[in-house]
């Protein structure tokens, strides 16, 4: 039998599935709202909804997930959630085909694909922490900080170019078939998973609900780290809409050039990711962590100062490139230590209210940061939230408790 534990065996399954439906789900970037606005002739109120609401709602769905998941296989689970996604989303081309679609069901879909993912996403972590020995799970996290990164760098222009060519629910079809094929692949990681055992009844107990947070703010490393991405993650979405406003309204820029400055940026982030592992091995992971996590909140005042013309392009490329290649370094060791320091027992549970508590605030900040700008115009709004990240490295843990793993090596080429 193959060990589950190989990087050549699970991890490259794990990594292919990975690859497949994050590409799909940047093919798919903001396709909801393209369809509500060019099929159903929606407003920006029922986009605004649909954008907020989803996920929110999603999230809320998703908390009792956590400690149900937490006591069950976790590979059985993620090829659910993927099947779950690839039929909601399926239910929309048929819809648009036969013409039924309507808004309510691209509500209903956005909800269950969120509650899906946040599912699957929580899972995944304890897949990949199973069959990853502990000393590749940096390298490990790197790869897929980089798949990331180029999937959002190649997915919107593709989508787009495609719902241009061949309809507008096109790139979720595309979405759809991508859930599949993840599913193939979590369904080929080699080695018989072990099921988690529990003591105790082994229904659902109320208590479970909330021992994801309990134990993050328990654990001093954990509640930092905590604080310090709910509330970067938050500020750096929020400025999102406003800089579309700004930029595609008050300063006149077409939309090519508002997807270009966004879009090569991300190459910072594939580069950060490949940089990451060699960084921890010279510094070692609790500077770099630390210097990373400072430099990624130095940029967004940037934002503020965006002004017409190639200028305004430069500096927003500029701001962007360095707030994603910082991220690039960051994430991979965040989502190791994240790992290394939450036990096997606990590990779906703190996933879950980790990325429930991220989707929330996201949504939070940036319904807050819309009515900010409905008040004091984008660019002030811009502004506050360039000063708060500025705070934001004073939420970092000032150590991270060295990890139970081997040293990590020196990552080859």
């Amino acid at each position: 039998m193959t060990d589950r534990r190989s990087p050549d065996g699970g991890f490259g399954w794990l990594w292919a599935a990975y690859a497949v439906s994050a590409f799909g789900t940047w093919l798919a970037f903001d396709a909801f709202a393209l369809i509500a606005v060019l099929v159903l002739d929606a407003g920006t109120t029922e986009v605004s909804v649909l954008a907020a609401a989803g996920v929110a709602v999603g999230a809320v769905v998703a908390v009792p997930l956590g400690p149900w998941v937490e006591f069950r296989r976790k590979r059985p689970v993620m090829i659910v959630a993927d099947l779950v996604r690839c039929a909601a989303l399926l239910s929309v081309p048929v819809a648009y085909t036969l013409g039924l679609l309507g808004f309510p069901q691209l509500l209903v879909v956005s909800v269950v694909v969120a509650a899906a993912g946040i599912t699957f996403q929580t899972a995944s972590g304890a897949c990949l922490k199973e069959i990853v020995p502990p000393e590749g799970l940096l390298r490990a996290n790197g790869r897929l900080e980089a798949t990331t990164w180029t999937a959002t760098m190649l997915g919107p222009p593709l989508g787009t170019a495609a719902i241009g060519l061949f309809g507008p629910v096109t790139s979720v079809l595309a979405d759809a078939v991508s859930y599949l094929l993840s599913a193939l692949g979590i369904r080929a990681i080699p080695g018989r998973e072990a099921r988690a055992g529990r003591t105790g009844a082994p229904r659902l107990r109320i208590g479970e609900l909330a021992d994801g947070w309990r134990f993050i703010l328990a654990d001093p490393a954990l509640r930092r780290l905590f604080l310090n991405t709910i509330a970067v993650n938050g500020l750096i979405m929020a400025t999102s809409p406003l800089l579309a406003v700004l930029m595609l309204g008050r300063l006149g820029f077409a939309p090519w050039q508002y997807g270009l400055v966004f879009a090569v940026p991300c190459l910072g982030g594939l580069i950060g990711s490949r940089w990451s592992p060699r960084l921890v091995a010279r510094f070692g992971r609790r500077r770099v962590l630390r210097t990373a996590g400072v430099l990624r909140a130095c940029w967004l005042p940037g934002l503020a100062f965006v002004g017409p013309g190639v200028p305004g392009l430069l500096t927003v490329m500029v701001v962007e490139l360095g707030i994603i290649t910082c991220m690039g370094v960051f994430n991979p060791v965040f989502a190791t230590v994240r790992l290394d320091l939450t036990p096997t027992d606990r590990l779906v549970r703190t996933l879950s209210a980790w990325s429930v508590s991220g989707k929330l605030a996201v949504a939070a900040t940036t319904a807050l940061w819309g009515l900010l700008a409905g008040l004091t115009g984008p660019r002030a709004a811009l502004a506050l939230a360039g000063l708060l990240a500025l705070a934001t490295p004073s939420l970092l843990p000032r150590t991270v408790r060295a990890s139970r793993a081997v040293p990590e090596p020196a990552p080859g080429p």
